[in-house]
């Protein structure tokens, strides 16, 4: 695997995070489609869990399924089941028969293809990058996804409002030809060797990934630290429209988001130039440490657009570092032909906190903050730190998320702080 070339992997990237723009506007502007024939909040939030649920409940199988089959043939097939779920969207819409259940199914659909195709890209991205271009690589895939995120809403709002959805679905079809043609045609994916797991039976080859993982407690560690830190970085996407939201408005949180995106594009730029860090783990403790303990805070104590800003870039500018440090240790210590089982079980033991954290994070500002800082006192110590009135409560449960958020990050440096992991 010498030969590697890093000119074929960049067209695989950028190609792929093409397909995953225009794959964004779709899904950016059937959230918009359904809250306007709706108005339900619940509705279009059912979007999200209908395509991540695959994702979670089936990622252990999905990645014994990955490591059997050809990488470049999976992507293909899955890719082309996503476009065909999309001419389905497309259908519905030009006879006027387009239902709420419609779309449920579709996103489920396309979460299951994704549970599939995910671990066969990792593996493939492995196969393809050089090891000492691993760390720039990752960040890389960081800076298109930050790209993504802020180029996405901008985009399908402008062409959902002046040229409708059908223009939207277009321009995703079209960048899926691209990513399609260029993976099919000029792209060659060398597969790693495989042993007598691909005969395995299913279920023994999928409790592998779980069983190499009980063996090398540095990865399941680090995969354990993340789904802590996902359940408490989802209960703050809970939690920071309705603060935002209830103390200032739309516009408030729009530049907020946006500075996120902002902070993490630029830290995806630096990710891809920094030298390798002496420590990668540490690495990774300190840049979750430095997240945790600032935006929270900000978000807990300010009380206008600028801080809470700057709490967003101060929380998210490391997050690209820390993930492109959990990339080269992943991808240089997990054998070739587990990947693919390693990587799911990865999935399915990180991601899981998310809905959860989502849900938990809705109850707590609904049911337990915003109602208990209704009933205090408006001249008390916790009014004069977190303000009074709607979206009080949620800043104060930002405080408590701080709290919690470097606890984790403590914790989890005093399990790891015995592991040196460095790229000798």
């Amino acid at each position: 695997m010498k030969n590697k070339s890093i000119k074929t992997y960049l067209l695989l990237w950028s190609t792929q995070s093409l397909s995953a723009l225009g794959s964004g506007l779709t899904g950016y502007s059937l959230v918009l489609w359904l809250y306007a024939q709706s108005g339900s909040a619940l509705k279009t939030a059912l979007l999200s869990v209908c395509s991540y649920a695959p994702y979670v409940l089936m990622s252990i199988f999905a990645g014994a399924l990955s490591d059997r089959w050809n990488k470049k043939k999976t992507m293909l097939l899955c890719d082309l089941a996503a476009a065909l779920t999309t001419v389905a969207v497309l259908a519905f819409i030009k006879t006027g028969t387009l239902e709420v259940w419609h779309l449920y199914v579709i996103n489920a659909l396309n979460g299951l293809m994704n549970t599939v195709q995910q671990p066969a890209a990792e593996v493939a991205a492995t196969m393809l990058i050089p090891e000492e271009q691993y760390q720039r690589t990752s960040g890389l895939r960081s800076f298109s996804q930050s790209l993504n995120s802020i180029l996405t809403p901008v985009i399908a709002t402008a062409l959902f409002a002046f040229a409708g959805i059908e223009t939207v679905i277009a321009v995703d079809l079209a960048t899926f030809a691209a990513a399609f043609l260029a993976l099919g045609l000029f792209i060659r994916i060398p597969e790693p060797k495989h042993d007598e797991s691909v005969k395995e039976p299913l279920l023994t080859s999928a409790g592998k990934g779980l069983a190499w993982l009980r063996h090398n407690p540095l990865i399941l560690n680090l995969i354990l630290f993340l789904a802590c830190i996902n359940l408490i970085a989802s209960a703050y996407d809970a939690a920071l429209p309705a603060m935002i939201l209830s103390k200032s408005n739309e516009t408030a949180l729009g530049i907020v988001n946006t500075c996120v995106g902002i902070a993490t594009l630029v830290g995806s730029a630096l990710a891809a130039l920094l030298p390798a860090p002496k420590n990668r783990v540490r690495a990774i403790c300190a840049a979750l440490l430095i997240s945790m303990s600032t935006e929270n805070f900000f978000l807990a104590f300010g009380n206008g657009t600028l801080l809470w800003s700057v709490g967003a870039v101060l929380g998210w500018l490391s997050i690209p570092f820390m993930n492109a440090n959990m990339d080269v240790i992943f991808r240089k210590t997990i054998p070739e032909d587990m990947q693919g089982r390693v990587y799911s079980c990865r999935n399915a033991l990180q991601f899981f906190t998310i809905p959860l954290g989502f849900f938990v994070g809705g109850v707590l500002v609904d049911e337990v903050f915003e109602p208990f800082m209704v009933n205090t006192d408006g001249s008390g110590m916790l009014s004069a730190l977190f303000g009074i009135g709607k979206g009080s409560g949620a800043a104060f449960m930002f405080f408590c998320i701080g709290i919690a958020g470097v606890a984790v990050c403590i914790a989890f440096w005093l399990i790891l702080r015995k592991y040196r992991w460095n790229d000798k």
